[in-house]
């Protein structure tokens, strides 16, 4: 009895560690699979990742840069908890980036090189799944198979990163940036298939660039996934997203330089054991109309626990 007590918890968690997951870059663009799946109540899991991005990541489209190139090894640390509202499966979560930025450009003709490095605009992220996952204790969880889920989550990104407004390439982004979320999920045999629709909202900079005062337009950003479960523990997913929108306007000057871009990307996790996991990730810009065009991979490393 006691023997496959433990079995069954075992499973559960390798379980947990296809189902749990988070990506560490919270930005309009990122692409992030299984964000909206179930977990029991009380389940905590700690994070250490890095990844490093290069291509022309523009600070802002409207400034005449050429050659723009950026290279940015990000180190984060990030914590997960799940827990229940209302009766329904619910997690938050914190990420604190540090940066190393190494970027190089022409402005006005000019040769511009910028080095830097520091802690990045640290994230928190609310998510209430408030259908088809109920909040279950983990004995609960092991009789729970995932048919559609819908939740909403909400991102809330603080500027307190480092920032020099004499700079154009910075790490921090000296704004608030809020992102609410709905999204889907729904399984089918060893698939998971997402969808999940966001806007992205910023507040001004006053502290922009040689004393501007820069406002910008709201993102609409997309996800798809297709996740494909090898068995407890091991999965891949295939991952697209479009964003557009972040037209901006500087000093009441209006831009035209609305964004409209395509990235894919992929996703592997694979548990080292019934409490650990390493995820592996990569994205590319795809199709690109203003804005960032870079590649992007990284590695993170999950611990979970109750």
């Amino acid at each position: 009895m006691i023997r496959t007590a433990l079995r069954s918890r075992s499973h559960v968690l390798l379980l947990l560690l296809h189902g749990l997951s988070f990506t560490p870059f919270a930005f309009s663009q990122e692409l992030e699979p299984l964000s909206y799946t179930n977990a029991p109540v009380g389940l905590k899991v700690f994070g250490v990742g890095a990844g490093y991005s290069e291509g022309a990541v523009l600070p802002d489209p409207s400034v005449p840069i050429e050659d723009a190139f950026i290279k940015n090894s990000t180190s984060i640390l990030a914590f997960v908890n799940t827990f229940g509202i209302w009766g329904k499966s619910s997690r938050i979560g914190f990420v604190l980036p540090y940066a190393q930025l190494n970027g190089s450009g022409k402005l006005f003709g000019e040769q511009r090189v910028r080095k830097v490095s520091g802690f990045a605009d640290p994230a928190m992220k609310i998510q209430i799944n408030f259908f088809g996952a109920p909040a279950l204790t983990l004995p609960e969880f092991g009789k729970y198979k995932q048919d559609v889920i819908v939740g909403f989550s909400l991102t809330t990104i603080a500027p307190w990163g480092q920032y020099d407004s004499e700079r154009l390439a910075n790490i921090g982004t000296n704004r608030w940036t809020f992102k609410p979320e709905l999204g889907i999920s729904k399984s089918i045999g060893p698939w998971t298939l997402e969808l999940a629709q966001a806007a992205k909202l910023l507040t001004d900079n006053d502290r922009y660039y040689g004393g501007q005062y820069r406002k910008q337009d709201p993102f609409l950003a997309t996800q798809v996934h297709a996740i494909y479960r090898f068995r407890p523990g091991r999965w891949i997913s295939f991952d697209a997203t479009h964003y557009s929108g972040g037209r901006t306007t500087i000093d009441g000057v209006r831009k035209n330089d609305r964004q409209s871009n395509w990235r894919y990307g992929l996703t592997y996790s694979m548990a080292i054991d019934q409490r650990n996991s390493i995820k592996l990730y990569a994205s590319t810009g795809v199709s690109t109309r203003f804005g960032n065009d870079f590649d992007l991979f990284g590695l993170l490393w999950q611990h979970t626990w109750r």
